[in-house]
């Protein structure tokens, strides 16, 4: 069997995928803008072929440059799990008819307007919301939602260019920063906590499904530097609060059509126990949420989705015996970290639950954390208890400390 992967090795999570692939003995052709030879070694050993294009993110060039070096080839499956890439890999699929999601069905994913129409036709609480194109359509928004609301690009990924505009004094001042976007959607502030909604699938039937909450919400990580954003992947999802969010995550994917893959949904819970639809793409999570799914069982997702994919079959234990927490570090100053306090100490506590520690080293350059989530480095920590869970994540947040300068 034949795949065709686009992108094997960016994001971080990629060449993990390409890996998982090869493992479930299928031959691996990748699709890239680096030379073969630049490849990471991690992704190079699991690729029995290799396509560099000059631009990855223009789709129509991409499509045409993999079409033609894929003619005379037999290929069995075109995947893409990275979101700028994956109406590609939908129109490269359905070029050369293989079966898989249509480029309109990922667009459905893709377009938060559409998406939200979608979900709500089947009666799914979502935000109230608008498609903006233009200043003039954002303003007429604003007067039928009003304040507070939220501003997010149509086809965006996680949560950057989204902002919560709170009176028409920020409305003006948020403007500006938004002239890139080419659509918008307007939207209705929903006041709650905020989750996941985690799904491996098999033809729309979830054979594998996670939640995990955010802390804070990720609006508030994006807007406030001096927090240590936390996510924790959640042990027990039989409490009575997320049952109104794992009930939705079903509908929407019958809502959907969802086929076979990641889902990544994103929804919240309001004061009064309202689950409300937030949005949801065909992809895992990014920003280690994959990785927290396999600490908290104890397996190895990267690989099950190839198994799942390319045979149909899942082998690994749901049992989820631990809560899962990724702490999100961001140094103090700028420039190059020049010192790390408080880890050792976090190392004597809390060592046993640590699964995984990737900070920045001394002497390298600090991140823009409004870029990425990832920031200046990452912890996490793993417990059978939730309190614990929490508690740890909380020192770790509050207790380690990066200085750059």
């Amino acid at each position: 069997m034949n795949v065709l992967f686009l992108s094997p090795s960016y994001p971080r999570e990629m060449p993990h995928f390409t890996r998982g692939l090869a493992e479930v003995g299928v031959r691996v052709w990748g699709v890239g803008d680096q030379p073969a030879h630049a490849l990471p070694e991690e992704v190079r050993r699991y690729l029995s072929d290799y396509l560099q294009v000059p631009r990855l993110l223009d789709e129509d060039d991409l499509v045409e440059r993999t079409l033609r070096w894929l003619r005379g080839r037999s290929v069995d499956h075109v995947e893409s799990l990275w979101e700028p890439l994956m109406v590609a890999a939908a129109r490269i699929r359905q070029q050369i008819q293989l079966p898989g999601m249509t480029p309109e069905h990922v667009t459905d994913f893709r377009d938060k307007q559409r998406m939200k129409e979608r979900v709500a036709s089947v009666g799914i609480r979502v935000p109230y919301a608008f498609r903006a194109r233009s200043i003039s359509e954002i303003r007429e928004a604003v007067e039928k939602i009003g304040y507070p609301l939220i501003l997010k690009p149509i086809a965006g990924a996680g949560s950057a260019d989204t902002y919560r505009i709170n009176s028409p004094q920020e409305l003006e001042q948020i403007l500006p920063r938004l002239q890139h976007v080419p659509e918008l959607s307007c939207e209705e502030f929903i006041d709650g906590r905020e989750f996941t909604f985690d799904a491996l699938c098999l033809e729309g039937r979830p054979l594998f499904v996670s939640v995990t909450e955010y802390l804070p919400r990720p609006l508030i990580m994006r807007t406030n530097e001096w927090i240590s954003p936390v996510q924790i992947t959640i042990r027990d999802l039989q409490q009575p609060h997320l049952a109104p969010g794992l009930q939705m995550g079903h509908e929407v994917l019958e809502a959907m059509q969802m086929q076979t893959g990641f889902v990544h949904m994103e929804w919240y819970l309001t004061s009064k126990g309202e689950a409300v639809f937030g949005e949801i793409a065909c992809r895992p999570g990014g920003a280690y949420i994959v990785d927290q799914m396999n600490f908290s069982n104890d397996i190895d997702l990267f690989r099950e989705w190839a198994r799942v994919r390319c045979h149909q079959t899942f082998h690994s234990p749901t049992a989820r015996p631990y809560n899962v927490a990724a702490i999100f570090k961001r140094a103090q100053g700028q420039g190059h970290i020049r010192s790390i306090h408080g880890l050792q100490h976090f190392r004597e506590q809390c060592g046993r639950w640590l699964c995984a520690e990737h900070l920045l080293p001394i002497g390298a350059l600090r991140r823009d954390w409004k870029q990425t989530l990832l920031s200046d480095g990452v912890l996490i920590v793993r417990h059978p208890d939730w309190d614990t869970t929490v508690q740890m994540a909380r020192m770790a947040a509050t207790q380690i400390q990066l200085f750059a300068a």
